[in-house]
């Protein structure tokens, strides 16, 4: 199958957008390159956090202290990466449930979709494979819907990565057949989806100094072989993955 790729022209960087996020880390992960460009051209950006971000290390600290951890780390990195504090948002849902609040989050979304009013919208992948990820997806887009407005969505990768061929191939190649096939699948649906590309080629080491604020996903904040970070994953395959030259999504229009 060939793959065909369209590239963020210099107008669409311009347009205003806003970014939903499922955790306190994959605004930076999945689109920090295209959020770094766009608030560089002019573009008014606001962020959304779907969850408080308060499991992610719950068997070794509080919850309670990590949900206000992880949303100071929000704070500090959304300013590395030109979006002010005014233009953050939290909702607050418990790390990972989501799911169960979809309705009365939805009409959250649809709140915040009215009054600002975007022309991009950016949202985890579909089927990223995380429940709050796949449910962000599904909620924003009910959401949008629900408005009738008129806007580009930008579906972005994270947990996808976690496939082959992207990280821990020799580890997967042990697993059985079906869920090789699975992987497989993943692969031809990076070919069939992630046709829009933004560079980020410039913003690299911007997008690298936003990153690191996320203190608690980068490094062991206490001294416990139990807290893991973004670069333990796949023996930091994983975390290589989004310091690509460019950001993948794919993009479609609603309405």
């Amino acid at each position: 199958m060939q793959r065909r790729c369209d590239f963020a022209q210099p107008d669409s960087l311009k347009r205003s957008a806003i970014v939903f996020s499922p955790h306190q880390d994959d605004e930076t992960l999945g689109c920090g390159g295209t959020i770094l460009k766009k608030t560089q051209a002019g573009a008014p950006i606001k962020i959304v956090f779907m969850t408080d971000g308060s499991q992610s290390h719950s068997h070794v600290m509080s919850a309670k202290d990590l949900r206000k951890i992880r949303s100071n780390e929000a704070l500090a990195a959304a300013e590395k990466l030109g979006v002010a504090s005014k233009d953050v948002m939290f909702l607050n849902i418990t790390d990972g449930t989501l799911t169960h609040h979809k309705n009365m989050v939805i009409k959250k979304v649809k709140e915040i979709l009215l009054t600002t009013l975007p022309e991009e919208v950016f949202v985890p992948y579909r089927q990223d494979g995380v429940p709050d990820h796949n449910a962000t997806c599904h909620i924003v887009v009910s959401a949008l819907k629900e408005c009738g407005l008129r806007t580009t969505v930008y579906e972005y990768p994270v947990w996808f990565w976690c496939n082959w061929p992207w990280t821990n191939f020799a580890a997967q190649q042990k697993q059985e057949s079906s869920t090789l096939g699975h992987h497989w699948n993943t692969g031809l649906n990076w070919l069939k989806y992630f046709r829009h590309a933004v560079d980020i080629q410039d913003v690299l080491d911007l997008k690298r100094i936003a990153l690191e604020q996320h203190r608690s996903q980068m490094t062991r904040l206490i001294p416990d072989s139990g807290w893991s970070t973004l670069g333990d994953i796949a023996q930091g395959e994983f975390l290589q993955c989004f310091f690509q030259d460019y950001e993948f999504f794919y993009r479609y229009r609603l309405n």
